[in-house]
């Protein structure tokens, strides 16, 4: 899936690599990124000046990665879990829509460990689905006999209507981080039907569904859809800063 990983999902704009080192609120020379996927959060942090380890369990993926961001960018072909502790420090450790993959036991302890003190944890994604809330409807109805909803359960729980979501909930309880924050960047993108489709094709609801029906959905999404559609992709981050 890496191809289509990196042609359908959309990358970062410069806002947020602003909004993140307005947060630090001091220089970030070095940063640990986890699940790196093809790099599009990568290309947004790895400049000059700030060392970027990407780790990333997949090797296609990495492979993807290191076509398109700087050659200094150090990669490393590792889980979240099985990334080494104790060895380095870093001024920022983030991750873009990577961070519900990992195992919630001592995950938050791991990510201290790889920071330096007053250092940043940065999670930011969200997703991205129609603007016009009756072809929201149509595709809806369109899936219905092979896949009921494509949405991410919050991985603790947090139901979508509380104002702090997660891992922003997580955070707050964690005793190693503080200033949690959660912010939003409002963002909408014009694209053509199948490239839409080509999205969902990188989701993992469509993913897990058998090859045959995975095929026949798409076909009965892009029947119901017209040549361009506009989808409301907005950025959810979460920040805190380690105590």
């Amino acid at each position: 899936m890496a191809g289509a990983y990196e042609r359908f999902r959309p990358g970062y704009p410069e806002e947020l690599f602003d909004l993140v080192m307005t947060y630090a609120g001091r220089p970030v020379r070095t940063a640990l990124e986890i699940g790196a996927g093809t790099g599009k959060a990568t290309r947004l942090f790895a400049r000059p000046g700030i060392a970027v380890t990407a780790s990333e369990p997949d090797a296609a993926m990495l492979a993807e990665l290191r076509k398109h961001v700087p050659a200094d960018v150090r990669t490393v072909c590792a889980a979240f879990e099985d990334l080494p502790v104790g060895q380095q420090r870093y001024g920022l450790v983030y991750a873009a829509a990577a961070l519900h993959w990992t195992k919630p036991e001592g995950r938050w302890e791991r990510v201290a460990d790889w920071l330096e003190p007053g250092g940043v944890i940065a999670s930011f994604g969200g997703p991205a689905e129609l603007a016009d809330p009756e072809l929201r409807e149509a595709v809806q109805a369109a899936r219905a006999p092979y896949l009921e909803t494509d949405e991410f359960p919050s991985p603790d729980g947090t139901p979508p209507e509380q104002e702090m979501q997660w891992p922003g909930t997580e955070l707050r309880k964690s005793p190693h981080f503080d200033d949690v924050r959660q912010v939003v960047i409002e963002r909408r993108l014009r694209v053509s039907a199948r490239d839409y489709v080509g999205h969902l094709s990188t989701i993992s609801a469509y993913l897990t569904l058998p090859a045959a029906d995975r095929g026949e959905v798409y076909e009965r999404i892009l029947r119901v859809l017209p040549g361009e559609v506009e989808m409301k992709a907005d950025i959810i981050g979460h920040l805190a800063r380690r105590c």
